[in-house]
């Protein structure tokens, strides 16, 4: 048991002082005088001083605290500020009659007081989701602090320490007679015992020495990187400063992290990396980590219950109630075993993997070649449309298999699609750590190895001491606790004569371990180590082949190039997709909010079927005569406002845009066009001449040829003229710009805009804008051409052009992208008089835009638009969305605001609300943090820091729910 002293300040309530007392104390013997405010403590009071020019904290603790303990504290801070490359540390300040220590009585108790110079910066605490990045500094952190401390000696260290985990198995039998429920309090004890019983081995191998033993996210501070994310950089409260086991500083900081882990344990191995690449800890220290980890959580919430049984009032313990017990129940959610080969992997120092090829044949009688292997994986080709989602496909696809050949299994290491979920936050387990067999009845199994049999139910293990075999599906008349020699048989696969069976066959090199069938794909590694493939036993391979998407995106790298730019630094591989959801070759469903190019959705069986038919009669160029050219065209000419009936069709928005162009000249004879700023249009020659995007390129606003006028974005967000009023101020910066072409004595040739503000976000144009502004322009003899690729065909909603809202008709419109959802599509309306100047310069055709594939491509989205409503969708669940992000607005004072209507949305970030600061470096880090909860979505505007919020029109309000519910979280988590 440990020493009464130290159980009996186990049980001390803090000290009862006010702020007003504190105050007092600061004003009379440090000479201090400002606001004080108290701070959270477990046992002892802290406050922190604010005299206007510094800010300074007055500790107070119980007497009964051994003076030459915070005596040592003050050494440890005082030594670590003398080494180079440290974190920032508090200073003691000495009172004014030169005292490090004082000792007073209040109200007849004894107290000591110390002061402290305060550290600016952020705790980490409040801060539920930390960044990779993060979490890694946490741990380098610990590095650091336990480096400078390792040749730091002095007598307070030699102390009674609660929170010493050398001390945690009896403390924690100590304190959990405070715990009342008696389940948890079971739990805990059963935790604490195991853990105990792992360290104890390991125990002399464990180096000593003076550690901080408090290095959390309540005793770190952190402040902003250049990318906004809160790195800390200091480290507070050295009131645990002890000699002790060196990886139980580690130890401390990863029990801290595992509140912010989202239930996942494996959340702690990027700082478990950084402190080891810092200050390598041995095997047995890694091995150690794990156990003293559970132990620290275990120590938290039992000394949670006793403190509160104490001091029920105390708001700092009560704070970090859910927080504590939350840590314990993530350390216990997963085997011990698991996580001492994951740390160890993580550090590279894993073990070898197991040889399966000394287990002998567990079906001798089954041929090796006659067993086929299903594909279960993302590409399956047995998967079609949405059948993935039967709970029992795979069994019949199995089936189907083993009927044509007799014998089917599954693969090993397999990322199964039947096993994805759609709208989760976090990646399903969906890899393979057994083998389905289909095979059949009455098929004689025999042992593998030389083994003791375990009956647990229908569940049958042969456990030897390297390895484990689980099996289900096998009739076995063995007694529970019998050996079995190699190569005896165990029964046979259950069934009757002449039936299908089933086995299913799973290796686990841990005996005590009933492992998962499925692991989650960060894990999959770890587990795979634990329980290896079973390919000896069917005597071939049946590993299924791992995703290859580093190598693939080095490929992508070496041959595509550069300026062709991908999603995400470390993009997910995708190879399927099914209406708004999208598959990445693990199985990971992620919720497409950005992909306006597939308007219907992914994978529409429908539209798949048209395209395959007309690719297996005839594709070619539209110079030949054949119907889906003339059936297109007419029904395109007929969505357009009267007098636009002549249609040109092509291969890209960028070439529909850039054919615009060169109509406007052929029409008027002139070059000039008159563009907004912050307008994207398009890669070609004239559609990117057109362009003043700066994030599309940064040197737009520079290398604009001279026919080319930009005006004022008619922004009225963020422009230089806001609100629904500004419409003339917009105005009259077109009328400059065409007066100072008036001047030279050349004429105006067009106006090209998008009729929404698309690539700002969405931004409603000012009201009679367009209006005012064609007018001119037609005055002058120029056209108008409405840029409808990204904010037109019936993405509004309310609106199936978005001139419509506008109230006007332009007399030429550009369109593509979700006009052929994916395939090479785009188009030009236009008069027949417009047309027909063009071809005073030559003939024309598209060889991809107007064949007969992609026009049955055009016909048939716009059918399946039609008859599955998806304007109307596009309206109601647009509007829907819109009220739900709005609502995020009155909550996050980091929403600036929501533009855009339908499912044409802008979600604008910013650090300030009266002055606009764009908020890209966060913009972008919640980009990351929605990818790790399953959404796609990227930032768009020429600050980049407004959502693009684009998805294909089918999006269902179940999907609008989720989206707006991991904004939340990422809003109210951190990121």
């Amino acid at each position: 048991m440990p020493d009464s002293v130290l159980l009996k300040r186990t049980e001390l309530p803090r000290p009862n002082v006010s702020e007003q007392q504190a105050a007092g104390i600061l004003k009379e013997h440090y000479g201090l005088e400002g606001s004080v405010e108290e701070l959270g403590s477990q046992q002892d009071r802290n406050f922190r001083i604010d005299t206007g020019a510094a800010r300074y904290v007055l500790k107070i603790c119980r007497a009964e605290y051994a003076t030459i303990e915070l005596a040592a504290q003050n050494a440890a801070m005082r030594h670590l500020a003398t080494l180079p490359d440290m974190a920032r540390i508090p200073a003691p300040i000495l009172a004014v009659g030169g005292e490090d220590l004082l000792f007073l009585t209040m109200e007849d108790e004894d107290y000591q007081v110390r002061v402290l110079t305060y550290l600016d910066g952020e705790p980490l605490t409040q801060r539920k989701y930390l960044a990779p990045q993060v979490v890694a500094e946490l741990g380098r952190l610990t590095a650091r602090i336990a480096l400078g401390l390792k040749d730091f000696s002095h007598p307070g260290l030699d102390r009674e320490l609660q929170w010493d985990l050398r001390r945690a198995g009896p403390v924690a039998l100590h304190l959990l007679k405070s715990v009342t429920d008696q389940a948890r309090r079971d739990r805990i004890a059963k935790a604490m015992v195991t853990a105990v019983k792992r360290l104890q081995p390991l125990a002399g191998q464990l180096r000593v020495q003076a550690i901080h033993h408090d290095i959390t996210d309540d005793n770190v501070v952190a402040r902003p990187d250049k990318e906004g994310r809160m790195m800390p950089d200091g480290v507070i409260d050295f009131g645990d400063v002890v000699t002790g086991w060196l990886v139980a500083d580690l130890a401390v900081t990863c029990t801290a992290l595992l509140h912010h882990a989202d239930g996942d344990p494996f959340f702690v191995l990027p700082a478990v990396r950084a402190f080891q690449e810092r200050y390598p800890l041995n095997q047995a220290e890694l091995k150690a980590l794990w156990p003293l980890i559970v132990a620290r959580a275990g120590v938290l919430v039992a000394s949670t219950e006793q403190q509160l049984a104490i001091d029920p009032d105390n708001a700092y313990v009560l704070g970090n109630a859910s927080h504590e017990r939350e840590m314990f129940e993530v350390a216990t959610s997963v085997p011990f075993t698991l996580m001492e080969a994951a740390i160890l992997d993580a550090v590279g120092h894993g073990t070898a993997p197991f040889d399966t090829q000394s287990l002998g044949r567990l079906l001798p009688d089954i041929a090796p070649e006659t067993v086929r292997l299903t594909d279960l994986s993302v590409t399956s080709e047995a998967l079609v449309e949405d059948n993935w989602s039967d709970p029992q496909i795979d069994w019949k696809l199995l089936a189907r298999a083993a009927a044509e050949t007799g014998v089917a299994s599954t693969r090993y290491g397999e990322y199964r699609l039947s096993y994805t979920h759609t709208l989760s936050e976090r990646a399903p387990a969906t890899f393979a750590l057994h083998v389905d067999v289909c095979l059949p009845a009455t098929t004689p199994v025999y042992a593998p190895m030389n083994a003791r049999v375990i009956r647990d139910g229908h569940h049958l293990i042969l456990s030897s001491p390297e390895i484990s075999l689980h099996i289900a599906g096998v009739d076995c008349p063995l007694e529970h606790g019998s050996d079995i020699a190699a190569d005896e048989p165990i029964g046979m696969v259950a069934g009757v004569v002449n039936a299908v069976g089933g086995l299913r066959l799973q290796l686990c090199r841990d005996a005590d371990l009933i492992p998962p069938l499925f692991a989650r794909p960060a894990h999959a590694a770890t587990w795979a180590r634990l329980c290896p493939p079973p390919t000896a036993l069917l005597g071939i391979s049946v590993d299924a082949p791992p995703p290859d998407s580093a190598e693939l995106l080095a490929k992508r790298r070496k041959s595509f190039a550069k300026p062709q730019k991908h999603y995400y630094a470390d993009p997910p591989q995708f190879e399927r997709g099914w209406k708004e959801h999208m598959f990445d070759v693990t199985g990971r469903s992620y919720l497409d909010m950005v992909n306006n190019v597939t308007i219907l959705g992914h994978g529409h069986p429908r539209l798949a079927h048209a395209a395959g038919r007309q690719w297996s009669l005839l594709n070619t160029n539209s110079r030949f005569h054949y119907a889906s050219v003339a059936e297109f065209s007419e029904r395109l000419a007929s969505l357009a406002p009267e007098g636009l009936d002549t249609v040109f069709l092509v291969n890209s928005g960028s070439e529909a845009v850039d054919l615009a162009l060169r109509l406007a000249w052929a029409k008027t004879g002139s070059h000039n066009i008159v563009s907004l700023l912050e307008a994207y249009h398009g890669w070609t020659v004239a559609s990117d001449a057109v362009s003043t995007s700066i994030a599309d390129n940064p040197r737009a606003l520079e290398t604009r040829p001279g026919w080319v006028h930009p005006v004022a974005a008619p922004n009225t967000y963020r422009g230089p003229f806001r609100g629904a009023a500004s419409t003339a101020d917009y105005v009259a910066s077109v009328t400059r710009a065409l007066d100072a072409i008036d001047e030279t004595g050349e004429k105006v040739a067009g106006f090209i805009c998008e009729c929404v503000y698309g690539n700002a976000g969405g931004i409603p144009l000012p009201p009679g804008y367009l209006a005012e502004v064609y007018g001119m322009i037609r005055a002058r003899g120029g056209v108008c051409i409405a840029d409808e690729v990204q904010v037109g065909y019936g993405r509004l909603g309310h609106y199936f052009w978005g001139f419509e809202q506008q109230g006007v008709v332009p007399d030429i419109i550009t369109i593509a992208k979700g006009m052929g959802n994916g395939q090479p599509l785009g188009a030009v309306i236009t008069s027949r008089e417009i047309a027909d100047a063009l071809e005073n310069e030559g003939y024309f055709f598209s060889s991809a835009g107007g064949s007969p594939v992609s026009c049955v491509v055009g016909l048939s989205v716009l059918d399946i638009m039609r008859d599955e409503r998806l304007q109307e969708n596009a309206r109601d669940t647009g509007d829907y969305l819109k009220a739900r992000l709005e609502a995020l607005g009155q909550r996050f004072p980091l929403v600036g605001a929501v533009h855009g209507m339908g499912l044409y949305l802008g979600l604008e970030f910013v650090r300030d609300r009266e002055t606009l600061e764009p908020a890209t470096e966060e913009t972008a880090a919640i980009c990351d943090r929605l990818l790790d909860l399953g959404v796609i979505m990227q930032p768009t505007g020429d600050h980049l820091n407004v959502l693009k919020i684009k998805p294909p029109l089918c999006l269902s309000r179940n999907s609008a729910d989720f989206f707006a519910a991991m904004l939340e979280k990422v809003l109210s988590d951190g990121w």
